[in-house]
């Protein structure tokens, strides 16, 4: 395949919420620039996009697919991104690595959770956005519902750039508005279209947006404003230019209508990418350190600069992994040697590909701005920077969200565990948003990600992949001991078994600190009642008893413990007896100064529409959570919560059944605080059968 200049590129993500047609405009796209022969679709499971056997027999996206197609000379790359809420990461790297959100609507349900999700993530990396307002041929779609709740939930900025001249299941004409013309469409979804004057009762609307269009364009740089009050118009390649500054800074924000699905304007939709949208030339670059420093390097989209290209996406496939790569300065091409600055390794690249799916077509150089995939590298993974060799380049990578579930994994078959943690080590360098690891405190091999669904594919993963297969139970939690009061313990410790024997003895005063404040030991010992020698084994003792808990085996926090008084014996005294007798007094003097247990409490924010309000609030009172406040968003209210860990498992669930999949929520770690008494008897009882089950 042929290179492009980087002018002749567009890069586009295509994101929104789940079931917004995303896919679908893909596969009108492709059909229609002769890439296929045919329009295929998600219900029958041949689309380009979703072809992996998980997303078929779920039909629905589950990772971003790179497809690409030329449209009148400009080779157009689109990212097709997942819209349900576990793969998000997914949406959020897509974006980052576009340069622009092509951010789809259902104009039967109008802005959702993802569609905010979408515009949040374009606005945090700069990337400029336009909305598609897709399903115009669905019963109850209504573009100007969908269009006003764009407007109310982000701005004025968003103008109908195409209007819909008929809705329903007869949809086929669309009023392009900078062109004043009317398109009407051939219903066999070929794509074709007569173009014909705008309709009577129409003409006004179109006439009025167009003036709020040259009026965006016009506002967007200050020599066209002041051309525009002088002259009173602009000429085509004035509001083309303005048009292009408004949506490249994000004061403009065009909004289009089609049917993907019966391939009623996806012409227009191309059309407008190619004129409208910024080149990797005109788009807005992440920014470049000296890795190790602050010092910033600007980019510049020139295939002639040194290398700066990030791998935003990895795909773990049996031949290899494939990773997905955006050149931002510089080239690359087979062969070349470059270096990889987060992990200070060199790599050699292999063939270079542009997707179409599964499909590759093979690529002697990837230019600065475009997009393609790298298969077969050896110690490259996703975020990763590479450079030319002997430079440090780095660039900031994605940021991911929060897990929102945790569970803990149990081998179906024993003797799995290295493969196990081999796999899912694997599965969290293609897939950073998915984490893993030993819990040696609770015992418990524990996973997190986005929801139940991310993890389930994860797991079908770790099954196809590498032959292995885990059962999911509830994690236990990580509780915490401390105490309220104070007291005092002793414990002598004497041992006597023939020969040498065990001596030493300890007294202790314990009392709480503030909390988050930690462990202090305090010797307070005098007249050399305990020798110096053996005062650091008191400590280790009662260390080591904190470690594995005294109250339901938690670790103990925020407690100060002094020793002040004890025994030795010239011959029998050892680090060993004086450990013991630090431990067992540390343990008599705990127990005596009312211990509680801790529970970590989370912070939730939950965004849900705002008839579902009084469920989920009932549902956090259910969980022990307390409401912090409310604010309105757009059409949605967002509830800020904290809740105990202990009643937060598979909460996703939950939210998504309540409100109908429409509610959304992250959750971040917030502090410890005292378990209540009933709670605290319950955890203890357990903690003693499961000692117990250890036992036998």
């Amino acid at each position: 395949m042929n290179s492009y200049v980087p002018e002749k590129i567009r890069n586009i993500a295509l994101v929104g919420h789940s079931g917004a047609g995303k896919t679908s405009l893909a596969e009108a796209v492709l059909f229609l620039a002769k890439v296929t022969n045919r329009l295929g679709s998600v219900d029958e499971g041949n689309t380009v996009s979703d072809y992996t056997e998980a997303e078929t027999n779920r039909k629905t996206s589950i990772s971003t697919s790179l497809l690409h197609c030329d449209w009148s000379g400009t080779k157009v790359n689109f990212l097709d991104a997942p819209g349900y809420a576990d793969f998000i990461s997914d949406a959020k790297t897509a974006i980052w690595g576009a340069d622009t959100a092509a951010i789809l609507v259902n104009a039967q349900s109008g802005v959702e959770i993802g569609t905010d999700k979408a515009f949040g993530f374009a606005d945090e990396f700069n990337r400029s956005s336009f909305f598609v307002i897709n399903h115009i041929d669905k019963e109850f779609a209504n573009f100007d519902s969908a269009l006003e709740g764009i407007q109310e939930r982000f701005g004025r900025g968003a103008v109908p750039f195409h209007l819909p001249a008929n809705s329903g299941d007869e949809f086929n004409q669309i009023v392009d508005v900078l062109q004043n013309k009317l398109f009407t469409y051939k219903t066999d979804g070929s794509g074709q279209a007569e173009v014909s004057d705008v309709p009577a009762e129409l003409q006004d609307r179109v006439d009025s947006l167009r003036e709020q269009i040259i009026d965006g364009a016009a506002e967007s740089d200050d020599d066209l404003m002041e051309k525009y009050f002088e002259e009173g118009e602009l000429s085509d390649e004035e509001i083309a230019q303005g048009l292009k500054i408004g949506i490249v800074n994000r004061t403009l924000f065009p909004v289009l209508c089609m049917s993907a699905s019966k391939n009623v304007g996806a012409d227009l939709f191309m059309n407008f990418v190619v004129r409208q949208l910024p080149s990797p030339v005109e788009a807005n670059l992440p920014v470049a350190r000296k890795a190790g420093t602050d010092e910033e390097i600007e980019l510049t989209t020139d295939s002639g600069e040194p290398l700066a290209a990030v791998v935003f996406k990895t795909i773990s496939e049996s031949v290899g992994d494939l990773s997905f790569l955006r050149v931002f300065s510089g080239a690359v091409k087979s062969g070349d040697d470059v270096h990889n600055t987060g992990r200070n390794a060199n790599e050699r690249i292999g063939q270079i590909y542009a997707l179409n799916g599964p499909s590759r077509d093979d690529m002697e150089t990837l230019v600065a701005g475009d997009i393609g995939a790298l298969i077969k590298l050896k110690d490259t993974h996703t975020g990763n920077t590479l450079c030319a060799k002997g430079d440090s380049l780095e660039i900031s990578p994605v940021e991911f969200p929060h897990p929102l579930i945790r569970v803990a994994l149990e081998p179906k078959s024993r003797g799995d565990e290295d493969k196990i943690g081999t796999g899912l080590n694997s599965i969290h360098e293609e897939d950073p948003s998915f984490n893993s690891w030993y819990d040696s405190e609770l015992r418990q091999m524990i996973a997190e990600g986005q929801g139940e669904l991310h993890l389930n594919v994860v797991f079908d993963k770790l099954k196809s992949k590498f032959g292995v297969e885990v059962d999911i139970v509830e994690p236990r939690i990580p509780y915490r001991e401390t105490i309220l009061g104070r007291s005092e313990g002793h414990h002598r410790h004497r041992k006597q078994s023939g020969g040498r024997g065990q001596y030493g003895e300890a007294y202790l005063k314990v009392e709480p600190r503030t909390r988050g404040e930690g462990f202090e030991f305090v010797d307070a010992i005098v007249g050399g009642a305990i020798p110096g020698k053996f005062v650091p084994a008191v400590e280790k003792g009662i260390v080591e008893i904190m470690e594995r808990g005294v109250l339901a085996g938690y670790p103990v926090v925020d407690v100060q413990a002094t020793v002040y008084d004890g025994s030795f014996h010239q011959v029998d005294s050892s680090d060993m007896a004086f450990k013991m007798a630090g431990s067992q007094a540390f343990q008599k003097a705990f127990l005596d100064a009312k211990p509680i247990l801790l529970e970590p409490i989370y912070t939730l924010r939950v965004t849900i529409p705002e008839e579902y309000m009084g469920d989920v609030m009932g549902d956090l009172n259910s969980r022990r959570g307390r409401i912090q406040g409310m604010d309105p968003e757009g059409k949605f209210q967002v509830i800020h919560a904290q809740v105990p860990l202990a009643d937060l498992y598979k909460y996703s669930n939950s939210l998504r059944s309540m409100t109908q999949g429409t509610g959304d929520y992250t959750m971040e770690f917030s502090h410890y605080e005292p378990v209540p008494h009933d709670v605290t008897q319950k955890i203890i009882e357990g903690s003693k059968k499961d000692e117990e089950l250890v036992e036998a």
